[in-house]
């Protein structure tokens, strides 16, 4: 699960929002599940908590599998896999389509 990680532009190739494009804003690794913002919106029905907090309808950012969406490399400006080099004795991504680092 080390290919993606929260702050990755990535473009989803599978599902409703096939196509589109956002910034993961959270991983959960134990499920093989990231968040993309806007992207899988589902509508939650709130209950009012108090004064301050209304409750209603809001939108909500749902997980996706991590296998439905793909890394978009900067340098490609495509959807690309994700590779990795040893540098300086550390493990880095690389894009696998024109080798540069993620």
């Amino acid at each position: 699960m080390a290919k993606l990680r929260k702050g990755d532009t990535v473009q989803v190739i599978r599902g409703k929002d096939v196509g589109k494009t956002g910034t993961i804003t959270h991983v959960i690794s134990e499920t093989g599940r990231v968040t993309v913002e806007g992207i899988n919106v589902a509508k939650k029905h709130r209950k009012p908590r108090s004064q301050e907090d209304p409750g209603g309808i809001m939108d909500r950012d749902m997980p996706l599998d991590a296998s439905n969406v793909m890394l978009v490399c900067k340098k490609c400006d495509r959807p690309v896999r994700v590779g990795f080099k040893m540098k300086d004795g550390e493990k880095i991504r690389v894009c696998s389509n024109c080798g540069k680092e993620l």
